[in-house]
């Protein structure tokens, strides 16, 4: 482990693709992930972990079966585990994720838009 800082913005500029979660880093049993997004995702759950998402760049909606949380960069919300939702975004969003070790992105719906571990940035 290196004693230098994880430059957010210069992890981001590693990569283009979309709904495509990098680790940067590990906290405990937890990964810090990247992402961008763009679009709208898959409604899906994760039944034994909370979510947080940390808006970085432009704005992003997380859709509720009970209504939408807008967030805008330096926002941030958590998903409690086991209620669905699918984030969308007009524009591409740049995102931090906090999640714990091994959480699937599309968690219990799979599909298409199952990224695959990726922690080469870490």
């Amino acid at each position: 482990m290196a004693n230098e800082p994880v430059d957010l913005a210069e992890k981001l500029s590693m990569f283009s693709e979309h709904w495509s979660p990098k680790v940067v880093a590990r906290l405990n049993d937890y990964e810090v992930k990247v992402v961008k997004v763009r679009g709208e995702f898959v409604w899906h759950t994760h039944d034994d972990t909370d979510e947080l998402f940390l808006v970085i760049g432009g704005e992003l909606t997380i859709q509720l079966r009970d209504g939408d949380v807008r967030l805008c960069p330096g926002q941030l919300f958590v998903v409690p585990r086991g209620v669905e939702h699918c984030p969308i975004a007009d524009g591409e969003v740049q995102a931090l994720l906090i999640e714990p070790i091994g959480v699937v992105n599309t968690g219990d719906s799979g599909g298409a838009l199952t990224a695959a571990y990726d922690d080469s940035l870490a």
